[in-house]
């Protein structure tokens, strides 16, 4: 029986569970849809890693990867009934956006009386919804659930077709068109697309950087974090996959790294009981609070112009890779929400749209624990200094004189402080927007007043 095998946010053929239960049936062919709704806020950054990616992948593919774009609701019955298929295999989706539109297309199939739905798998090793208590009821702390998490385990990686039986089919000519456009646009600093490439930053980061990443992972002036996240967005690479090259491993670093990769499937468990959460406060405490927008200073927050420079420094290599540090994400996501005032998925939509490594369950729930409204118990009263923090995990200065050029003359430390420095702003460098002392007691008056 003929398959249609629907990629998605697994562009992959190692420990793929739902390719590998379509070429049971048969041949397959296999499918991307360049989605409009999803395309249209993406930075060209993004898009370049996609259409890199989605090449990748069909070189390991044989070249027989086809490609349409328009409505999945459209494209999918459409592809079906070309080539007489008599199911559908995804992997399945939980984000809210993902999940309604596969709701849409199996009606639309089931309408046109055309191929059975089967989801096998997801992008976690574990899918959201089932890690639960005692009574039954999803976890809110993300301690315990990691406990629970542990203990439910993975199940092992599926095997890795070696000649998968991939039908021949059309991509669509302007689908074809804009990636290589989105290709010929891609920045030099993006990372090797596929999974080869993929593969080998696991390897290098398992064998030289493990051992170390529970205290490198907070520097960002060094290579000591996976970096893996790109791969991991789209799929590229399953966790399980990871989870299982470490098994029998122990240590501080492959512990931290193991927890790391737990937040990103509570985030996932959490937006899937909660879909509300994607773009509202997670937890009602700070209902009421008094948020400000100044567009000037939301403006040098996204283009690195605040004059704070490891705040500038995180969201100028935002802009130029696609990417940013961890430890840099909950700086400028503080500096916008407790500096600027300004309330919390502005920024998660910034972030979304101009980074590879764009998730939405990680990304806005990354944001709330920042903002105060998420799952952390931590309070709004968290602010992080985006001067102490600096001077804290990049202290030599290295990571802001590599992305902040106007301060690449000063010495050291000294390039966090500019205004100590009587060269400090020689070349241009801009004042700060505003006095971070007294933004941080603005935010703790405002949080008393909603307690």
């Amino acid at each position: 029986m003929t398959a249609v095998t629907w990629f998605r946010r697994d562009l992959r053929t190692r420990d793929h569970p739902a390719l590998l239960a379509a070429l049971e049936q048969g041949p397959s062919l296999a499918l991307f849809v360049l989605d409009p709704r999803l395309l249209a806020r993406a930075s060209p950054v993004r898009r370049s890693w996609l259409a890199l990616t989605l090449r990748a992948l069909d070189e390991r593919l044989g070249g027989r990867l086809v490609v349409r774009a328009g409505d999945p609701v459209e494209v999918v019955p459409r592809v079906v009934a070309e080539v007489g298929a008599g199911s559908v295999h995804v992997s399945a989706e939980t984000t809210p956006y993902g999940a309604g539109r596969d709701r849409a297309v199996q009606a639309a199939l089931t309408e046109q009386g055309l191929a059975g739905w089967v989801a096998t798998g997801s992008p976690y090793a574990v899918g959201p919804g089932r890690v639960r208590n005692g009574s039954g009821q999803p976890y809110r702390v993300f301690t315990p659930w990691a406990r629970a998490w542990r203990e439910e385990g993975w199940p092992a990686p599926a095997r890795t077709p070696r000649s998968p039986d991939l039908l021949a089919g059309g991509s669509d000519p302007d689908a074809v068109a804009l990636l290589d456009e989105a290709r010929a646009a891609a920045p030099a600093s993006l990372p090797g697309a596929g999974e080869e490439a993929a593969w080998r930053r696991w390897r290098h980061f398992r064998d030289d950087l493990l051992d170390g990443y529970d205290e490198g992972r907070d520097r960002p002036d060094r290579d000591g974090t996976s970096r893996l996240s790109p791969w991991l967005s789209l799929g590229v690479l399953h966790p399980r996959s990871l989870l299982a090259d470490l098994a029998g491993r122990r240590g501080a670093g492959v512990d931290r790294f193991v927890t790391e990769l737990g937040w990103r499937e509570f985030y996932a468990d959490v937006l899937h009981h909660r879909p509300d959460s994607a773009w509202a406060d997670l937890r009602p405490a700070l209902d009421g609070l008094d948020y400000s927008h100044d567009p000037e200073a939301v403006a040098a927050w996204q283009e690195g112009r605040t004059g704070f420079p490891y705040v500038d420094a995180g969201m100028r290599q935002m802009l130029a890779e696609g990417w940013m540090h961890n430890r840099l994400r909950m700086v400028t996501a503080s500096f916008l929400t407790k500096d600027l005032h300004v309330w919390w998925p502005l920024g998660a939509r910034w972030f979304l749209d101009h980074l590879v490594d764009a998730d939405l369950a990680s990304n806005n729930h990354g944001w709330q624990w920042v903002a105060g409204t998420g799952t952390d118990a931590s309070p709004y009263f968290r602010v992080f200094n985006p001067v102490g923090q600096g001077l804290r995990f990049d202290p030599d200065g290295d990571y802001v004189r590599r992305w902040v050029p106007e301060l690449a003359h000063l010495p050291g430390a000294a390039a966090h402080e500019p205004w100590r420095h009587p060269q400090g702003y020689a070349h241009g460098y801009p004042e700060r927007v505003v006095d971070h002392a007294e933004e941080r007691r603005e935010a703790l008056r405002r949080y008393e007043q909603v307690r």
